[in-house]
């Protein structure tokens, strides 16, 4: 798949998460199948720009290319100037967020909101592409308002008109939020009536299921989010089942440790100890689900304060299921 001038390794892309795709993660999905990660979402609100929480959303120091930064908001200056900044400060490809369906984000008439305004949509589209026409920007966008209002090919034709170089569609609309299940047919019809990439996004979680989306729709690539909290490999379980047919045998324990603890360090490393170890609680209690005495294990992890101890709980979690010992003993 290719984006603008960006051919990418693979047609598998990490969805932007806020609080979740941070530096480190980008890097560990990259490292394991994803051939793009989008940042998490930057507000178009310059005086957001200079604070600590802005500054390391946008840092791609090291990572692999291209560089992906999402913004957002709801006023075409504002998001053409948050456009401008982040490509002056190293963005290689510019993503506009109106797939967001927080309320906090709605309320601004940001996200998924601006879905119903089709008129703002354009100027913002138009806005954005007209203020960084040195790189490819792309679009991340719900079926619609409402089930009653699913305009997703008006904003596709709008998107593809205005220069928009590559579309994801998240199979739900905004007053969906993540409940129920995505659909898949309104992509396929966006993919039928646009001639730019197109990137099929919700509830892909196996394989499986990766093939049945790209049969269904027609999508030239696949965008995940949630399925990859815990378990980053599936990048690389996607590529593999959809180039063999093959299934691969599900990482053994040992890897699981080994692959938490890099992530680990490396958000010790990206955000220094007191928020590290914090920022770490989450995913330690994705890689820890489904495993037994998760529960307990993640009641206790949670209340460590530094990265030392939280490394050793980790490790002895771990060491204990590889071993095959009872957590509880």
């Amino acid at each position: 798949m290719q984006i603008g001038p960006y051919k990418l390794a693979n047609n598998l892309v990490l969805a932007p998460m806020a609080g979740v795709t941070d530096r480190p993660f980008r890097q560990l999905c990259k490292q394991l199948g994803a051939g793009m990660a989008v940042s998490e979402m930057v507000s178009s609100n310059s005086l957001l720009w200079g604070s600590e929480k802005t500054r390391r959303r946008a840092d791609h120091d090291g990572e692999v290319e291209p560089r992906n930064v999402q913004i957002m908001g709801a006023d075409p200056q504002l998001m053409a100037d948050a456009a401008r900044y982040n490509v002056d400060n190293g963005a290689q490809i510019i993503d506009i967020n109106m797939g967001c369906p927080a309320k906090k984000v709605c309320n601004v008439s940001a996200g998924s909101a601006l879905l119903r305004d089709e008129e703002l949509v354009t100027r913002i589209l138009e806005a954005v592409v007209g203020a960084v026409p040195e790189v490819p920007v792309t679009l991340k966008f719900r079926t619609g308002w409402d089930r009653e209002h699913k305009n997703g090919v008006t904003i596709a034709r709008i998107a593809e008109a205005t220069g928009i170089q590559s579309l994801a569609i998240h199979g739900r609309t905004r007053a969906d939020g993540y409940s129920g299940e995505a659909e898949y047919d309104t992509i396929a019809a966006i993919k039928a009536s646009v001639a730019i990439p197109v990137i099929a996004n919700g509830d892909i979680t196996t394989p499986q299921k990766a093939r049945q989306v790209l049969e269904h729709t027609g999508a030239d690539g696949l965008m995940i989010g949630r399925a990859a909290q815990g378990r980053p490999w599936i990048f690389r379980d996607i590529n593999h089942y959809l180039a063999t047919g093959e299934l691969l045998p599900e990482p053994s324990a040992q890897d699981v440790r080994d692959i938490l603890l890099g992530h680990l360090n490396n958000l010790y490393a990206f955000y220094g100890e007191y928020t590290g170890v914090r920022m770490a609680r989450k995913h330690i209690s994705w890689y820890s689900k489904g495993q037994r005495h998760g529960a307990a294990f993640r009641q206790e992890v949670n209340r460590v304060e530094g990265a030392d101890r939280q490394l050793q709980m980790v490790r002895d979690f771990f060491d204990r299921i590889i071993n095959g010992e009872d957590l509880a003993a």
